[in-house]
């Protein structure tokens, strides 16, 4: 039996339709949340982070009433196919979302979590035009250089496994449901027990919707190969970061680093909570978005 969401009333009043565009001759799947552009206090592009898909950042949704969102399933992942290039390394992802942001939300701001910030990014600094960056969980420092970089070692062990076994023990294990449980008790850091059942809930549904085990790797490679600092310094809009003081992928003292290599970037650090804070903690990283997006807060809010 699915578990219950804490933020179910609250999604359940913003308005939601699924959509589809072709994008470089493969369709991407993507679902608009909020009010018609014309009463919508903003519009933001959302791209969610590696093995996720557009439920994840539902809960920060949530928390964004009176704002249209855009939400894709990047390619390969959720109901997005693989690109028809074959090739799911930086420089593809980057030039989808430069297409899909020109397709269906020119001038939106563009909003990224985790392996989403380093597209985002990445995506800005090479010339996808957006008044604000929004960057949740940004990767600001190698994955092999964070406090637990022999874990990810294992994951790069991991993936390599998956990709290198026969297809199907490969792909089996890739979506081995008690090796995905133990990457979502890794990250959750809430002691809500009704909380960590909706988290480890949501890695159950949708943590194993990718296309394939090779557009997965490629996928995994990419995102441990690049990093927001990269790009940060070529990064011109304003730019907000939402950092977790016990992140386990990028330590607090990383992401107070990069904030500092952006031409004009705000750090707001939200404590007690780790690489999860789409889930634990929606409505601080909400509320921050309102402040940086000079919003009014909604009344009831």
């Amino acid at each position: 039996m699915p578990a219950t969401s804490p933020y179910a009333a609250r999604l359940a009043e913003v308005p939601v339709e699924r959509r589809e565009v072709e994008i470089d001759g493969s369709v991407t799947a993507y679902w608009v949340y909020g009010p018609p552009p014309a009463e919508a206090a903003a519009t933001i592009v959302a791209v969610h982070g590696f093995r996720g898909e557009h439920h994840g950042l539902e809960p920060v949704i949530a928390f964004l009433p009176g704002v249209r969102v855009l939400s894709p399933d990047l390619p390969g992942f959720g109901e997005t196919p693989p690109l028809t290039s074959g090739r799911h390394d930086l420089e593809a992802y980057t030039g989808w979302l430069t297409a899909f942001t020109a397709a269906v939300a020119p001038g939106a701001v563009v909003l990224g979590h985790s392996f989403g910030s380093i597209v985002a990014s990445a995506a800005v600094a090479e010339g996808l035009r957006t008044p604000r960056l929004i960057l949740i969980n940004p990767i600001g420092a190698p994955a092999l250089e964070g406090p637990k970089g022999l874990l990810t070692r294992l994951a790069i062990l991991y993936y390599t496994l998956g990709a290198r076994l026969p297809e199907r023990l490969g792909t089996a294990l890739l979506r081995h449901p008690l090796i995905v449980r133990a990457m979502s008790i890794a990250m959750a850091k809430t002691k809500d027990p009704v909380l960590r059942r909706f988290i480890h809930d949501q890695h159950d549904t949708y943590f194993s919707r990718f296309a394939d085990r090779d557009q997965l790797h490629d996928a995994f490679v990419t995102s441990v190969s690049h990093d927001v600092r990269a790009f940060a310094p070529r990064i011109d809009v304003p730019t907000l970061l939402i950092a977790a003081q016990r992140d386990d992928i990028t330590p607090i003292e990383a992401e107070r680093r990069l904030a500092t290599m952006f031409p004009h970037a705000e750090l707001v650090e939200i404590a007690d909570v780790g690489h999860l804070i789409h889930y634990e903690t929606p409505a601080e990283a909400a509320a921050a978005i309102r402040r940086f997006l000079r919003l009014p807060v909604a009344p009831g809010r």
